[in-house]
């Protein structure tokens, strides 16, 4: 009978606790697991030693992990150092864990990668299995992350809202700002209101850098054609000297520059330099938090690659990150297999310059990938005007 520890790390989605109800439920179907353990706040819990057993948590209790946001066990930003890892795997040995899952993005598959590496090192009897996780999108290998496609349904159909009000009253530009530090996928799904609404839209990525003085000529050109305008930047987009448009000066636990306060640099700069009116908006944590926002397609998956890691670390697999293998004709599916953790541990996946066109406006190859994560039921709007 084995002993299991899972843990989260990085930012929190809306479906990540569905891959920790589908770990623990598989754990308790396979008839094979002893102690069921989860780390309280991601590796500083590791590290402390503070695990919460859910062996014996209500059935009822971990069911409900399907329709609550955020980490419910906790998560955490520390970059693991070198001396940090011995000390983990005593937590390990103290507690006779056999299996380890670490569920999260780059750094998480990373953290795990050397986990799995120093345990075999040390002749560890040990099976470590990363579980995908990032609303950014942004894992190599995977055809694309669960928590995503929430994250991409939230930031479609809020954009279209705000784009509808904008065209409704056009007296103003507004400026939406989405999370996506490095990787512009979820800004990218903001472009749904172009399709959705009768507004103009234009959408800035990080991926490309932005020359402010043609982003305010677009968004005068376009603002004047008055039907409304809504602007999406993404909160990492640089300028042309690669320093960010907006920046906080504040650095997280991994390094990574902390960015903020783009939309309202950019709405400041169309009131002064263009003399418009302009709004900035900014849902923050909201787009990675909303349940009434979540994709079913986002929800299943998530629940299927927690259970998929039980499964295969119980089958003495290890050293490997569950991704998703889709097929979008003529009907969306999915499968799930293993690939090593070496290929994906601190590997960035960029959103595709070619679906950028124009440096502002999203091409149909990117919903066609999108839409199905995002799922159907997307609202009908009455187009009165148009």
């Amino acid at each position: 009978m084995a002993n299991i520890l899972i843990a989260h790390g990085g930012g929190p989605t809306t479906v990540i606790n569905c891959s920790l109800q589908g770990a623990v439920e598989a754990a308790r179907a396979s008839g094979k697991v002893h102690r069921i353990y989860a780390a309280r706040f991601g590796a500083e819990g590791v590290l402390k030693g503070d695990l919460i057993d859910l062996t014996d948590a209500p059935a009822a209790t971990i069911s409900k992990l399907r329709d609550t946001p955020a980490s419910a066990i906790g998560s955490c930003r520390r970059k693991l150092g070198e001396a940090d890892y011995p000390t983990i795997l005593e937590t390990l040995k103290k507690f006779d864990i056999d299996c380890f899952f670490y569920n999260g993005g780059n750094d998480s598959m990373d953290t795990c990668h050397k986990i799995d590496a120093l345990a075999r090192r040390e002749g560890m009897d040990l099976r470590v299995i990363g579980i995908p996780k990032t609303m950014d999108n942004d894992l190599e290998v995977t055809d694309h992350c669960p928590g995503f496609g929430s994250a991409a349904r939230y930031a479609g159909i809020s954009a279209s809202e705000l784009a509808l009000d904008a065209s409704a009253l056009p007296i103003h530009v507004v400026v939406l700002e989405l999370m996506g530090r490095n990787a512009g996928w979820v800004t990218a799904a903001a472009a749904l209101a172009g399709r959705l609404t009768d507004c103009r839209t234009l959408t800035y990525l990080p991926e490309l850098p932005v020359d402010e003085g043609r982003m305010l000529a677009d968004i005068e050109r376009e603002y004047a054609k008055g039907k409304g305008l809504l602007v999406t930047v993404s909160e990492g987009i640089r300028g042309m000297d690669g320093k960010p448009l907006a920046d906080t000066g504040i650095v997280d636990g991994f390094g990574h520059t902390v960015p903020g306060g783009t939309a309202q640099h950019v709405a400041d700069a169309i009131m002064r330099k263009l003399g418009l009116k302009a709004r900035a908006e900014k849902p923050g944590l909201l787009g990675r938090a909303s349940i009434p926002y979540v994709s079913e397609v986002d929800r299943r998956e998530a629940y299927a690659v927690g259970e998929y890691a039980v499964r295969a670390a119980l089958r003495g697999e290890s050293g490997s990150m569950v991704a998703i293998r889709a097929e979008r004709a003529p009907e969306y599916k999915s499968e799930l297999f293993l690939t090593p953790l070496a290929e994906v541990a601190n590997a960035e996946k960029k959103f595709p310059s070619e679906w950028i066109a124009d440096g502002n406006q999203i091409a149909d190859a990117f919903f066609d990938y999108a839409l199905p994560l995002i799922g159907g039921n997307l609202p009908e709007y009455a187009l009165l005007r148009k």
